[in-house]
């Protein structure tokens, strides 16, 4: 009597059915769209207008604590540039120490000699250096913060919204253009803020 051999079982492939793969398949691709979601950090770019700034504050009574300012005014997105326009007289010491320390810390100066007029007032407008940096870094970010009320920046700032750029205002409302509430996807009154910027006082 002969025994046959027994015939040898083939291991089993981890076969799915095209069924199960169709329902795993957009399965990863909600995965891979949520942890792109979440990578997401919004960029921002701010805009400071000093003389306007400088004119509010007087207003309000208070003085800036600007590494505060600029905490609050990034509220933990991602900072591109902060720009701080401001007008100097090469003579001021103070102003000039106070320029450097703004350097130190985050900001980027650009300032313009101050001009004597026939009148004897000194004036030197920046709005023009302004605008033309909020046009340029507008590509760049989602969302352009300007602390200013002047009304000459309106149509630079309207150019940034067409582009797609969510616009901030931030100023004193007292001492800001109509055109620009109009503009603004949103507005921040610094009446309202001044507790969380300002340098707090010893008693």
């Amino acid at each position: 009597m002969h025994l046959l051999p027994r015939p040898q079982r083939e291991p089993k492939l981890d076969i799915k059915s095209k069924q199960q793969q169709q329902i795993e398949q957009p399965r990863r691709k909600v995965i891979e769209q949520t942890t792109a979601v979440s990578d997401f950090q919004e960029r921002i770019a701010i805009f400071i207008d000093g003389a306007n700034l400088c004119c509010a504050v007087s207003h309000l009574n208070v003085e800036i604590n600007y590494a505060k300012l600029l905490c609050y005014l990034t509220k933990k997105r991602r900072l591109l540039r902060a720009y701080f326009y401001t007008a100097i007289d090469s003579t001021d010491k103070k102003q000039q120490s106070f320029l450097l320390w703004m350097r130190h810390n985050g900001y980027r100066v650009v300032t313009k000699e101050l001009i004597q007029h026939p009148d004897g007032s000194k004036k030197a407008n920046l709005e023009v250096e302004l605008a033309v940096d909020m046009l340029t870094l507008a590509r760049y970010c989602d969302t352009l913060v300007l602390l200013s009320g002047e009304e000459e920046l309106t149509y630079a700032l309207e150019a940034v919204s067409y582009r797609g750029v969510q616009v901030e205002v931030v100023s004193l409302a007292s001492m800001t253009s109509d055109s620009l509430f109009n503009v603004a996807d949103s507005y921040t009154n610094l009446k309202d803020i001044k507790q969380d910027i300002q340098t707090e006082r010893i008693r």
